[in-house]
């Protein structure tokens, strides 16, 4: 019986790492360098920081508007079809779980900050 519980325990725990770490289809995923360089040079964009308000204030890609993940499936109409959409959160995590949303809903251009703004080499707002 012991056996079949920690078999069903790994299969769980399996199962978890592989729906938060697996890549999502149709998301480009950038290095931090990539993300700036694309930033920089794509200016039909719109760059979204899906990171709750409060860890906002902590410091912002500049340009970035902030449509919390919690909030994200309720204003999904204020992301413009016809832009590149970028995405980033705090570690990468949430950036993904956007992107499985708002591809979801019909965009094609999705790209994301791997390692989140923990890895950004730019400057932040506040």
């Amino acid at each position: 019986m012991n056996t079949i519980i920690y078999v069903l325990i790994g299969a769980l725990l399996i199962w978890f790492l592989y729906t938060r770490l697996a890549g999502v289809k149709g998301l480009r995923n950038l290095t931090p360098e990539q993300f700036q360089q694309e930033l920089q040079a794509d200016r039909n964009r719109v760059l979204i920081d899906v990171r709750e308000q409060m860890e906002v204030k902590q410091g912002y890609i500049p340009g970035a508007v902030n449509i919390p993940l919690s909030q994200l499936k309720g204003r999904l109409s204020e992301i413009p079809h016809d832009k590149n959409v970028y995405l980033y959160c705090r570690s990468g995590m949430r950036s993904k779980q956007a992107a499985k949303m708002v591809l979801g809903n019909g965009f094609r251009e999705l790209s994301h900050l791997q390692g989140g703004i923990m890895a950004w080499p730019g400057k932040l707002a506040k």
